[in-house]
């Protein structure tokens, strides 16, 4: 098994390198695509959560053969959240530490909250956030603590607004959260029905970007709609 991988696809748009912990994730986002993916049943994918086997182990076995994967910029996770809520996440850290002795950097991406394994990151790390719009008042403001303490310690924080299912709520994130965010990536909703006009979103996000100083990314996909392709 070599745990880091070169994504392909959309998936790209995010980082060069990825590495998936857990076998699932308990979020149950209803738009997730990685059951489809890892062809795993939904029900299954939510409910059975578990560290990969010997992913650790795996992962420094991967770096000690292959010193060109050192000093990269790891993705964590892509089919999976690095801190499952109610989950046991300890192989999360573990896996940082195993990264950071070989000279890595990680770029997290979650759901959840990785407030305890802050202090295993610098400034060239990156510590994201999933903010789709859809989110209750209390569950955003909870889950932006671990970025608002990961940037006073100098680490990079940004943002994935993928999908996006409430456009005013997502835009309100934008201009709230802003300074907060060292960078944030905006995706529309795909491969599902959706009544909202992408191209308006898209125009008047990356304009509220420029106008506040932000460093963004309009996701592909986005991108073409707003272009009208």
């Amino acid at each position: 098994m070599k745990p880091i991988y070169i994504p392909r696809g959309a998936a790209k748009e995010y980082g060069d390198y990825a590495l998936n912990i857990y076998t699932g994730c308990p979020h149950k986002c209803w738009y997730c695509f990685a059951p489809n993916v890892l062809r795993v049943g939904r029900e299954n994918f939510h409910n059975v959560v578990e560290a990969r086997c010997e992913i650790v182990a795996a992962t420094r076995r991967q770096l000690e053969k292959d010193e060109e994967l050192r000093g990269k910029l790891i993705h964590l996770c892509f089919t999976c959240d690095p801190y499952p809520t109610g989950k046991d996440s300890s192989t999360t850290r573990e896996i940082i530490k195993v990264l950071k002795e070989y000279g890595n950097h990680v770029q997290i991406l979650t759901k959840g909250d990785g407030t305890r394994d802050i202090d295993l990151l610098d400034e060239n790390d990156w510590y994201g956030v999933t903010l789709d719009g859809s989110e209750s008042a209390e569950e955003s403001i909870q889950r932006m603590e671990a970025p608002r303490k990961a940037a006073i310690r100098g680490i990079k924080t940004w943002a994935s607004f993928e999908p996006v299912i409430d456009t005013r709520r997502v835009l309100s994130y934008i201009e709230v959260w802003h300074e907060v965010f060292d960078k944030v990536k905006i995706g529309k909703l795909n491969h599902f029905s959706s009544t909202t006009d992408w191209k308006e979103f898209g125009t008047e996000a990356e304009e509220l970007c420029k106008k506040l100083g932000l460093d963004y990314y309009i996701k592909d996909s986005l991108r073409k709609e707003m272009a009208g392709a």
